[in-house]
């Protein structure tokens, strides 16, 4: 099966389901992902989205971006937190109807391709990754970063062994020896760094271009039929990244949402101070939302394009960026 085939074959089902309809709002399930922790986690905790919005929130843990575009295409999930850019690029670019409602975090640093220690390969030689097998969430961030780094490096994909895998799956991978390189993030990239080494640092792919962030999605219709339930959610969300912004706040917030991400307090610290959580009035700049963030995701689309992992890109993704929701929550 080709990169092309498995990709596509991902996202085949959550564009067919994109007409699904929208969940009555009586209550709401959200999706996020354990081994990422985030200030709304401490909101998740300890209730304030039920108090804010007055209605039962349901939390269902993931494993990659894509798969939550085929749970909100269900109708099984009605916004996704911290959804990656790349597998919100694939889900609309095969006509799943889904809209970014608000950056979520910023994390160059915290996703990246680890090289096992036993090749000895850095950015000096990386050209000797051509035959190698690697492990890559397909149509993720990391599938992305993987995508422009092998092209800054001049290595060429039809000769590497792309395997798809969950970031916890790849991580197992390459402490096995299964695999030559991990592409992931999260706790899954700690552990894999204990086998292995980057070929660039965060600051690095940012130099070439290659932006990492994550954003607050949804389906387009549920957005529509319910603006006061989304606002509301991204007002809750950007109050606890204020809370956490404050270091007066660290101590209280920190051990709850080590708890809920799954990690111990030590790895949560050391995993969310590589993370950006941008305020509202920022995210409302030209930088993010204002036309950065739509600008990015036609840059993914078209190196996927490129790549032979899409079949086609969008004229343009500004129909899959609305600022309306995050615009009512900062005057809230």
């Amino acid at each position: 099966m080709t990169l092309k085939t498995k990709l596509m074959s991902a996202v085949a089902g959550a564009a067919m389901l994109a007409g699904a309809s929208a969940a009555s709002a009586q209550e709401i399930t959200v999706g996020y992902f354990l081994e990422w922790p985030m200030p709304f986690q401490y909101a998740k905790v300890e209730g304030m989205y039920e108090e804010a919005l007055g209605m039962t929130v349901n939390w269902r843990a993931f494993d990659t971006g894509t798969a939550m575009s085929a749970a909100m295409a269900s109708g099984d999930v009605q916004l996704s937190v911290s959804q990656g850019v790349p597998p919100f690029v694939v889900a609309t670019s095969a006509g799943q109807d889904l809209q970014a409602v608000d950056v979520a975090v910023s994390y160059a640093d915290n996703d990246n391709c680890v090289v096992a220690e036993a090749l000895e390969i850095d950015k000096t030689n990386a050209g000797e990754l051509a035959g190698k097998k690697v492990a890559v969430p397909l149509g993720t961030a990391a599938h992305y970063g993987f995508l422009k780094q092998m092209n800054h490096f001049g290595v060429d994909l039809a000769s590497m062994d792309i395997v798809n895998m969950a970031p916890p799956e790849g991580a197992a991978a390459i402490a096995q020896g299964a695999v030559d390189m991990f592409c992931g993030w999260g706790g899954s990239l700690r552990r894999a760094l204990e086998h292995g080494n980057v070929l660039l640092t965060g600051a690095e792919k940012e130099d070439l271009g290659i932006l990492v962030f994550d954003v607050t999605s949804g389906p387009a219709d549920f957005i529509a039929e319910n603006p006061e339930v989304v606002a509301t959610f991204l007002k809750v969300t950007a109050d606890a990244n204020a809370m956490w912004a404050d270091d007066a706040n660290r101590d209280k917030m920190l051990p709850v949402i080590a708890k809920d991400s799954g990690m111990d307090v030590d790895a949560t610290a050391a995993t969310i101070d590589t993370f950006v959580f941008p305020p509202v009035d920022e995210q409302l700049t030209e930088k993010w939302m204002g036309g950065g963030a739509q600008e990015f995701m036609k840059g993914v689309a078209d190196v996927f394009v490129e790549a032979g992992s899409i079949d086609a890109a969008l004229d343009t993704y500004e129909n899959n960026v609305n600022i309306g929701p995050l615009e009512q929550a900062s005057g809230m």
